[in-house]
């Protein structure tokens, strides 16, 4: 049976990867037409995923429900409670929308993200994520594709307050900073599906190396949360294979902003020296 309070939409995202390839599509296509979905017959959802009955049988009873028919119900409470909780003007931007309402369905988007996140924030993780963090001897801040964007961002960020945060950007490069790290060393991963394949290389010689690692992802039972010492979900209302959002990108920036705050709010007076240093050095850039 699923947690108390977990509604079946957030199941399906929160255990994806440990789903079948069948049953992704069916995750995918529930996603992305969460309203049809609801007036569908058995068939025509299988037919509509591209999968057999039985699968989609298999699929509800996997989440908790006893039968097809409960299944639906709970995605409409789940649908309704999401609608209900969203924006009105919340949902993918439309061709004919004025540019006031393609505004604030983006904003809506933008501050759904942040509200799930943080919801999904567990303060112990906050907290054990900045031990590591603070006891590390260095830490090499890392991501693939608009995520290493989000990576060098929380280098910069750390570095104006300590000297041992270091962006590695190359899969190459950081297969490479992971086979030399030291026993003392933290990896900060950024990766929205937890599944990229360079990741799960460099997690791996983390863990050989005898490193620690913190990863930032949205799917909390990813290959990559399995692999990581601690595990900081961020929010966002997509598809689990939509790729690129700005919105998903604004909640792993959220967390980053949490755990950078947790960190510094240990050392005050050591953050607010290094900060004064830092901008009497960069004075000078400035005409």
């Amino acid at each position: 049976m699923p947690p108390c309070g977990e509604s079946v939409l957030e199941r399906m995202s929160s255990e994806y990867y440990e789903l079948t390839s069948s049953e992704k599509k069916i995750v995918d296509y529930i996603m992305q037409h969460r309203m049809e979905t609801q007036d569908m017959s058995i068939s025509q959802l299988a037919e509509a995923c591209g999968v057999a009955e039985a699968t989609v049988s298999r699929f509800c009873r996997r989440l908790g429900s006893k039968g097809y028919g409960a299944f639906r119900l709970a995605l409409a409470n789940s649908t309704a409670r999401w609608r209900q909780d969203s924006n009105p003007l919340s949902g993918e931007v439309l061709e004919d929308d004025s540019i006031g309402d393609m505004c604030q369905k983006l904003y809506a988007a933008d501050m759904g993200a942040m509200a799930q996140t943080l919801e999904l924030i567990r303060p112990e993780d906050i907290r054990a994520a900045a031990d590591l963090l603070a006891a590390a001897g260095k830490v090499l801040c890392m991501g693939q594709g608009g995520s290493m964007i989000i990576a060098m961002e929380a280098a910069h960020l750390f570095s104006t307050t300590n000297g041992k945060f270091f962006p590695i950007s190359d899969s190459h490069s950081q297969v490479v900073a992971a086979a030399l790290m030291d026993p003392g060393d933290v990896v900060l991963y950024f990766s929205y599906s937890g599944a990229a394949r360079d990741m799960l290389d460099t997690l791996r010689l983390v863990r050989e190396r005898e490193g620690k690692s913190v990863l930032i992802t949205h799917y909390p039972r990813s290959p990559g949360a399995m692999l990581a010492d601690v595990v900081l979900q961020c929010g966002a209302n997509e598809s689990p294979m939509q790729l690129g959002s700005v919105a998903a990108r604004i909640a792993q920036m959220f967390l980053l902003d949490v755990l950078f705050s947790e960190l510094s709010r240990r050392n005050l007076d050591g953050c607010r020296a290094s900060r004064r240093r830092v901008a009497d050095a960069l004075a000078e850039k400035h005409i």
